[in-house]
């Protein structure tokens, strides 16, 4: 069995794993009082772009929110790192009517995002929205509105509880400027539901992490679920120092499955949208010879024969939705990989909290 620097029942990042369910019905509310949530929903209608800013989970949180902003508005957007205003701008494309943009720091205090938010609005014109779980931060005070998900404030430094409960409120967000409640009637069951299960799947990965030996860790997804698989790979090396590899599915044949075989650990997160071919490469990478890792909402019986482990949510919502719950056995993931190897996931190897710069 794995040994550990920290008993369990004593890991803040642990408890904040667990905590998810409820907290995203608390932030989800709380952003919805906010005056700032409905003004914000009511200019971006107006947008012929969102552009989603962010740095590490935060960026992949802004590519998760882009693609729902897409799918759910049917009108454009992107996401870009922090430091890609501030260092590429006309890259940036910066300069075209109606821009939009949302700028998302956990603290409110990450240097780059609070200098590409100041850039935005000094030095393009460009309203600026800021998504951030403290209160009175330099962000808010950097931008035209602020969002502020103090409940979804966590004591770790590696992100999970906030990541997802701002991911939620920008889906929301999104579906509330297409004039639709997509996600904030989907998020009580899908809470309900994860909360159910959520404490069998830490042991049920505790169990699968402690019993194997991986030398690589690959995250595999489609679509949408592109962000969820990018963000999968960053929690597996913050708190175990393992490295991931993220790639869209279907891509992974063309070239990146030379590396499969039994000491690697490929976890696909199947979409509905996508199921039929995407399972198909999770077949072809098991008779490879590596160990398969599915994360769906509802897995066929091929499926099932063809993983080591199947996390099946069993999700009666829609689609888009599964985005903050697919997440959740990924950072469990991460965190029981960490433990085995006797770190710390509440102290990671060359992180703080925050990023901030002279």
């Amino acid at each position: 069995m794995p040994t550990a620097k920290l008993p369990l029942q004593n890991s803040h990042t642990l408890a904040e794993i667990l905590a998810q369910p409820e907290t995203w019905r608390t932030a989800l509310k709380q952003a919805e009082d906010a005056a700032a949530f409905q003004s914000a929903a009511s200019q971006m209608r107006g947008a012929s772009e969102v552009l989603f800013v962010g740095c590490g989970t935060s960026f992949y949180l802004a590519e998760g929110a882009a693609a729902t902003w897409t799918l759910l508005t049917g009108r454009p957007a992107r996401a870009l790192p922090a430091s890609e205003p501030m260092l590429f701008p006309e890259l940036a494309g910066l300069r075209s009517p109606g821009i939009q943009a949302v700028v998302i720091s956990r603290s409110g205090r990450t240097s780059d995002a609070v200098r590409a938010a100041q850039i935005l609005g000094r030095d393009y014109k460009i309203p600026t929205l800021g998504i951030t779980c403290a209160g009175g931060s330099e962000l808010a005070r950097s931008c035209d509105r602020t969002l502020e998900l103090t409940a979804a404030d966590e004591k770790s430094t590696v992100m999970t509880k906030s990541f997802t409960s701002m991911l939620l409120v920008l889906q929301q967000l999104a579906a509330s400027s297409a004039g639709r409640s997509t996600i904030a009637d989907a998020t009580p069951m899908i809470s309900a539901r994860l909360a159910s299960q959520i404490y069998g799947f830490s042991e049920r990965i505790g169990v699968f992490v402690a019993s194997r030996e991986f030398a690589d860790y690959v995250f595999l997804a489609q679509g949408p679920f592109y962000a969820i698989a990018r963000e999968a790979g960053l929690k597996v090396m913050e708190m175990s120092c393992a490295y991931g590899q993220t790639y869209h599915t279907l891509e992974f044949r063309h070239g990146p499955k030379a590396i499969v075989g039994p000491e690697t650990c490929l976890t696909f997160f199947l979409s509905e949208s996508g199921y039929e071919a995407e399972a198909e490469v999770l077949f072809e990478m098991k008779g490879l010879g590596g160990t398969i890792v599915a994360i769906c909402s509802r897995a066929s019986d091929a499926v099932r024969q063809s993983s080591d482990l199947v996390i099946e949510l069993g999700l009666d919502a829609p689609e888009i939705a599964f985005l903050a719950p697919f997440v959740v056995p990924a950072q469990l993931l991460g965190f029981h990989s960490g433990i085995k190897k006797g770190l710390n996931p509440d102290e990671p190897r060359n992180l703080s909290r925050v990023v901030i710069l002279d």
